[in-house]
């Protein structure tokens, strides 16, 4: 019998020890290490090994035996099924404090630089009802439970079309979603209209192996002024599809009127990105309007920005506080015992001293300018780089309605774009800060950021991984003085983290 073919084994009465990587917790069955899912440190479990590797093992809790102390009941219907939120059933500040703790390593493991001691985490004001974007798959072809499958009444030729989430591990199935806590309530409305409405009047939901199917995929997006944007995915089959996409379309304004933005598109690629695709405004604007202080954020379906709106104001004050206030103060900051759950400790990162010449500073990877025109009243001048055209565009925008006329913006890939050419160009700036995506900075743009030498580098990074790695490319010219982690997804591993580097003398 070969290998892949051997009766992985059931480890009975196991404890689970710690929190791990990707919002798995882990044990040891030996030497051997086992990650497992849908569990908190002191289950006491039954646990089958899914996967075997020569290092570590994977595996999944078939049977609780007995639950943590400290464990709480999931807030959400479908824990456990959809893939997401697995640290519903850990208490938040157990989360926060494995957050910190994740920061920490991954800079300390990975980096291997000096490090001052890190902040407090800066937990998220919500924990429910967070983010301002969910995207959700519609697909003809939805993914059952062992429980459902085994009720003797479900007749598997029966239309099973749903809109809901991917199921990890199978691409082609949904897993339908009735009510999602991560978002304001009425998108739950929304989304089950939606899919009655669909099934009512026949509309065929997408196949994504055959590529065949008018309903894609919808993006719902909402902003702190109370404005909604709804984008539908549409697949237009060489019969047509047009009419049926506008019927529904006119549904969803007839009957609910919030929504501000109705934006559609034809999307015919094998993929839902939408990046590269011409979109229709319906019913409304093609814009909702995000505020963080005085300011107005100018916000398009292909913009980026923060997917939690409360926290991103706290995550941008740090930006900012790293970039004005003066080292003495930063290095004297002495973090209280524990971790915070609320960021509401913004007198903290007031700024007390104004610099005494205003900078130039670079924003690489300013999406719509957020932090650019957050920090351009304290500077000389402001410039901004991003990959995606419409979200400069917005910049642009962004400055002009807030009266900011001290910011330029260009649109391009950064490592084409950012050169020791276009830095001889438009100067060398004082204060570069930078917010890259997951993958990090490629090697070219961390080399032109050490050859412009700026005097300070805000680093914020959604992925302390790839932060890791940049800092210690940077390490021989800059020293990390500052490490701020920022909670911005409750109930789930990821975390922001804002680090301040300046130049080694």
């Amino acid at each position: 019998m070969s290998r892949k073919n051997k009766k992985l084994p059931l480890l009975e009465h196991v404890t689970i020890e710690t929190v791990a990587a990707e919002g798995n917790c882990l044990f040891h069955d030996g030497e051997q290490v086992v990650f497992v899912p849908y569990c908190i440190p002191g289950d006491v479990c039954d646990v089958q090994i899914v996967k075997k590797k020569h290092r570590y093992c994977e595996g999944r809790v078939v049977r609780l035996i007995e639950p943590a102390p400290l464990r709480t009941e999931p807030m959400c219907p479908h824990f456990g099924i959809c893939g997401g939120c697995r640290w519903q059933i850990l208490p938040y500040e157990e989360q926060l404090k494995a957050k910190q703790k994740q920061v920490m390593d991954q800079l300390t493991r990975i980096g291997k630089v000096a490090l001052p001691a890190c902040r407090p985490i800066l937990g998220s004001v919500k924990t429910r009802e967070y983010r301002n974007k969910l995207e959700f798959g519609c697909c003809n072809r939805r993914w059952f439970t062992k429980e459902e499958l085994s009720d003797p009444t479900l007749n598997l030729d029966d239309n099973h079309s749903a809109i809901g989430f991917h199921i990890a591990g199978a691409f082609d199935k949904i897993y339908p979603i009735r009510e999602c806590k991560l978002m304001d309530g009425f998108h739950n409305r929304v989304r089950n209209d939606i899919e009655k409405y669909a099934r009512d009047n026949g509309i065929v939901f997408y196949d994504i192996r055959t590529q065949k199917g008018l309903l894609r995929d919808l993006i719902f997006r909402n902003s702190n002024t109370g404005e909604w944007m709804l984008i539908i995915q549409f697949h237009f089959d060489e019969t047509g599809g047009q009419a049926e996409a506008e019927q529904l379309m006119q549904h969803i304004v007839d009957t609910f009127p919030e929504i501000t933005s109705l934006i559609w598109l034809d999307n015919q690629k094998g993929n839902d990105s939408i990046g590269d695709q011409e979109l229709h405004t319906f019913h409304g604007t093609d814009f909702i309007y995000e505020t963080m202080e005085d300011l107005r954020f100018k916000v398009g379906p292909k913009s980026f920005y923060q997917t939690n709106t409360d926290q991103a104001y706290h995550l941008y004050s740090v930006a900012r506080y790293f970039a004005f206030a003066p080292l003495e103060e930063i290095r004297s900051y002495q973090a209280e015992d524990g971790v915070e759950v609320h960021a509401d400790r913004l007198p903290d990162y007031q700024l007390k001293n104004e610099p005494d010449k205003l900078p130039l500073i670079y924003d690489l990877y300013t999406g719509t300018g957020t932090i650019a025109n957050f920090v351009a009243r304290r500077a000389e001048h402001v410039v901004g780089i991003e990959y995606v055209p419409e979200a400069i565009e917005d910049a642009k925008i962004n400055s002009k309605i807030n009266h900011i006329d001290n910011t330029e913006f260009y649109a391009g890939d950064m490592k084409k774009i950012l050169t020791d050419d276009f830095i001889s160009q438009h100067g060398r700036p004082d204060i570069i800060i930078t917010d890259p995506p997951r993958a990090g900075m490629d090697q070219e743009v961390v080399d032109v950021i050490l050859n412009a030498a700026p005097r300070r580098i805000v680093y914020v990074s959604c992925n302390p991984a790839t932060q890791a790695r940049d800092l210690q490319l940077m390490d021989t010219a800059y020293e990390v003085q500052a490490v701020q982690p920022v909670d911005m997804f409750p109930h789930t591993p990821h975390v922001e983290n804002v680090v301040l580097l300046t130049k080694r003398d």
